[in-house]
């Protein structure tokens, strides 16, 4: 009982410090992450710090007694309203506070309106015609809601519009004056709304059709960064003992690459959608192309797709050996350096708000891709199939072995993983049914089958080369699109200083790219000797 009794007191003990090592630590975790929420987007403290003056500042129409007196218990409606509608992006501000403005004036109309004919009719009819009211209301309201074209752009609207309805309606019938409290309610949303648009639009205002603009630009990006990673990876050798090698950390940065680009299909909508709301806040007030800007991203998702299927040819289970893919390494790593290059080209056009360059598609492209064709050609005895030497061994068979077999030539391939009446090579017996003459593959044993099927080596490579093949044919769209967006939103013609410019990131490009080589061989070096 003493043993007991102290290994239940040492249990609580530890149940206790681990507890309070938790307690202690959650504080620190938790401001650890909000400055690394701080440190990816600056703009989110500068829009909480105008969130809490706009409420300092609507909250005096409540503190103050001279306000307070003027305007009454409605005052807490422009602090509500500031919660609601002050959003991060001034786009997404005017959204809401146009339609919360529009909706509280139609409703607070038609919610008098309704009163005034409510009162004519007499007491008796007056909770029956209201009741009436409500009911025709909300179901015409929340009926419009269905419709695509309000739904995406004025729900909020009809919500809000709905809400103030019923508010005062309901109210009403038991205030004498109907009037001054749809006065003083819409005084008040009056200026909560104007508060928060003078804080969106004048305030260091956060565009939506910038974070668009930023967003295509950042999944050009990424995307270059991913298909040069997912090539190289390819093509590294799968020596575990290599230290350099960061698997984990290189196909981290694919998945990311592509994924952040399969993903923006809602972001790049619902900024668009927001964009369209702001008014031309550009030098030369040209208007935003926000539709162009959603067109380009569903191309960029579809050249995407290749990129995912690059990706799936190296957790392929059937891989090429490695000294068959060394044959190929130089033209391959080329392309995907030109589609790097190409998409890094989009990207900084699309940035700078300039055209891109006329030889945006260079030929070295086009070299890289004659050289890859060339390579292929050169072994043609690796894409072959064996169904030559399959065929050269079942002649060399017995007649009478030959004639007793019925099933194909890849019959021979997979024997040791059929049924055991298989195996000898012998017939079931006759009167055994027609439909369980054939066996089927072992479901645990279905990748030995796969593995010791004749196919081509090379055969996975073929289809990560004609994957890249592929990425270059629509890298043509993705180029298409870039200069229709150009044209759309009046970009600057390409110039002189932007060739030189881009001459001179690339340089710097290839010489970081060379110092990190150099500093990777020195540490692999240094392993070796150790």
């Amino acid at each position: 009982m003493a043993m007991e009794d102290k290994g239940e007191e040492y249990r609580c003990r530890a149940l206790a410090e681990d507890l309070l090592g938790k307690t202690t630590r959650l504080p620190v975790k938790l401001w650890l992450s909000a400055l690394r929420v701080g440190r990816e987007d600056p703009r989110r403290v500068v829009h909480a710090v105008k969130v809490g003056v706009a409420l300092t500042f609507v909250s005096c129409l409540y503190l103050l007694k001279p306000l307070f007196e003027g305007i009454g218990q409605d005052a807490m409606w422009a602090v509500i309203t500031v919660v609601v509608v002050l959003e991060f992006t001034a786009g997404a501000t005017l959204c809401k506070g146009l339609n919360r403005g529009f909706g509280t004036l139609c409703a607070a109309s038609l919610a008098f309106f309704i009163e005034v004919v409510a009162q004519k009719s007499g007491k008796e009819f007056h909770a029956i015609f209201i009741g009436i009211s409500v009911f025709l209301v909300g179901f015409l309201a929340t009926y419009l809601r269905f419709v695509p074209y309000i739904k995406k752009n004025y729900e909020y609207g009809v919500v809000i519009f709905l809400l103030t309805f019923n508010l005062i309606t309901i109210s009403s019938f038991r205030v004498e004056n109907v009037l001054d409290l749809t006065r003083d309610r819409l005084l008040t949303i009056a200026i909560g709304c104007g508060v928060c648009l003078f804080m969106s639009l004048f305030i260091l205002p956060n565009w939506s059709g910038e974070d668009l603009h930023n967003s295509t630009v950042h999944k050009l990006e990424v995307l270059a960064r991913s298909i040069e990673a997912c090539v190289h990876e390819f093509f590294e050798s799968h020596d575990q003992k290599s230290p350099v090698r960061e698997d984990e950390s290189s196909k981290d940065e694919i998945y990311k690459g592509y994924r952040a680009v399969l993903d923006s299909k809602s972001s790049d909508e619902t900024l668009a959608l927001f964009a369209s709301w702001e008014p031309r806040h550009s030098r030369h007030c040209y208007s935003f192309p926000w539709e162009q800007y959603v067109k380009l991203g569903a191309i960029i998702r579809h050249f995407g797709y290749t990129t995912v299927a690059l990706h799936g040819c190296l957790e392929s289970e059937i891989q090429t050996p490695q000294s068959v893919r060394s044959l190929f390494r130089d033209p391959c790593v080329r392309v995907a350096g030109e589609v790097r290059k190409v998409l890094d080209e989009l990207a900084r056009s699309i940035r700078n708000r300039r055209h891109c360059s006329p030889d945006v598609l260079s030929d070295h492209l086009h070299e890289a891709l004659h050289d890859l064709n060339s390579a292929i050609k050169s072994q043609p005895r690796l894409f072959l199939s064996s169904k030559s030497a399959c065929r050269a061994a079942a002649e060399r068979r017995p007649a009478a072995e030959k004639s007793a077999t019925t099933l194909p030539s890849a019959r021979s391939d997979i024997t040791f993983v059929m049924a055991p009446e298989w195996r000898g090579g012998k017939r079931a017996a006759a009167d055994q049914p027609p439909v369980k003459e054939l066996k089927t593959l072992r479901p645990t044993l279905s990748k030995i089958a796969m593995t010791s099927l004749e196919f081509s080596e090379a055969l996975p490579f073929a289809a990560f080369a004609s994957l890249l093949v592929e990425m270059v044919a629509r890298l043509e769209l993705v180029i298409e699109e870039v200069e229709e967006l150009s044209r759309a939103a009046n970009f600057k013609e390409f110039s002189q200083q932007d060739q030189i410019a881009i001459e001179m990131e690339r340089k710097e490009k290839e010489r970081a790219a060379a110092v990190k080589d150099f500093h990777s061989h020195v540490v692999w070096r240094h392993s070796a000797a150790d």
